[in-house]
């Protein structure tokens, strides 16, 4: 029974609510190492995948995953089958074909953006969504938010550094010390990609104004506040590809 709560802890109960598909999203949110559960079943060792980012059960063990031993393992048949049983509202065929292998690339994946959208896109079928709605390029994404300036006062993006998956937003606000503006260096952004495109040439004063952009192309992409940029206001910006 421990084997399939696990999983269900992620996806029962949940509903075609976003705030609440967004928050399991981030369960993997800082690429944590995945664990098998490790079982004594009549004699018999075995081995549960856990989610990315579960923690180890209390009171239980638990080693870290090695992405090459888990294909095929009966175990995910069996977590697929509970989840299942247990929905309100039973799955078309097509949904449960997807939801199979969502699960699949959830626990062997060893890609954050495949395991994030995975499990994005599991929940949304287990709430009763539509294929065809998990299956859209910004179901999954995400928004992530950049300071300009710091409450201490300095002159930095916090944080300098940030990854996201292809299809991610990212908003900058103001913190301090404005004016500030997003300028992306023409020569460090991927290939195909226009400067003019996802730069911000007005600059912002107010505290609390923001800038977004959404990243569909992946790469590292180099940018600066140019007000700021002689006192090193920089960042950089890594999209990764799904």
């Amino acid at each position: 029974m421990i084997k399939a709560l696990l999983l269900l802890a992620l996806l029962a109960n949940t509903v075609a609510a976003t705030p609440a598909l967004r928050a399991a999203a981030s369960v993997v949110a800082e690429e944590e190492e995945a664990l098998d559960l490790v079982i004594d079943h009549e004699g018999e060792r075995r081995l549960f995948p856990l989610l990315p980012g579960t923690k180890c059960p209390p009171g239980h063990q638990c080693r870290a995953r090695n992405f090459l031993h888990t294909g095929g393992n009966p175990a995910l048949t069996t977590f697929s089958g509970r989840i299942k049983d247990n929905l309100k509202t039973p799955l078309t065929a097509l949904q449960a074909q997807h939801l199979d292998h969502d699960l699949n690339t959830a626990v062997e994946s060893n890609d954050f953006c495949m395991r994030r959208a995975a499990i994005s896109r599991a929940m949304g079928i287990a709430a009763g969504l539509l294929v065809s709605t998990v299956n859209t390029p910004v179901y999954a994404a995400e928004t992530k938010t950049v300071g300009m300036g710091t409450e201490s006062g300095q002159l930095v993006f916090d944080p300098a550094k940030l990854s996201i998956c292809k299809g991610d937003t990212v908003n900058w606000v103001i913190v301090k010390g404005g004016p500030h503006n997003v300028v992306f260096d023409e020569e460090a952004i991927p290939s195909g990609v226009k400067q003019e495109d996802i730069s911000m040439e007005d600059q912002l004063g107010d505290e609390g104004e923001s800038f977004s952009r959404t990243f569909s192309t992946a790469g590292v992409y180099g940018y600066y506040c140019e007000p700021h940029r002689s006192a090193g206001m920089q960042g950089e910006l890594t999209v990764k590809a799904a």
